[in-house]
């Protein structure tokens, strides 16, 4: 998977870097088909927002959360990327086995 790291607004420091990367590269163990992930990290005011884009095969995950801590907001967007991945993953296997021939 590769992943692409992005802060917005402020000059972030190499550990919350590294912290983002370990915390989305646990993804993989859910599905492992990701291409790549966009971490883009914002701060606007009080609130710090995470944003998450993966990229898998035909289709882009989104997701976005805000708080008052950047730690925290980290955990959050990948803690609800997993259970998007989960039901992406459960779809594509129902599209798999309602498409199977039967013998």
């Amino acid at each position: 998977m590769r992943i692409n790291f992005t802060a917005r607004h402020y000059k972030s420091s190499p550990r919350l870097k590294e912290y983002a990367q370990n915390e989305v590269s646990r993804l993989e163990k859910f599905y492992d088909g990701i291409i790549s992930c966009d971490i883009i990290l914002d701060y606007q005011k009080d609130i710090q927002i995470a944003e998450l884009n993966l990229t898998v095969y035909g289709q882009t995950l989104t997701v976005i959360e805000k708080s008052d801590d950047i730690y925290k907001s980290i955990d959050m967007a990948v803690q609800k990327m997993e259970r998007k991945l989960k039901r992406y993953k459960e779809k594509k296997f129902q599209q798999y086995a309602n498409n199977k021939p039967v013998v």
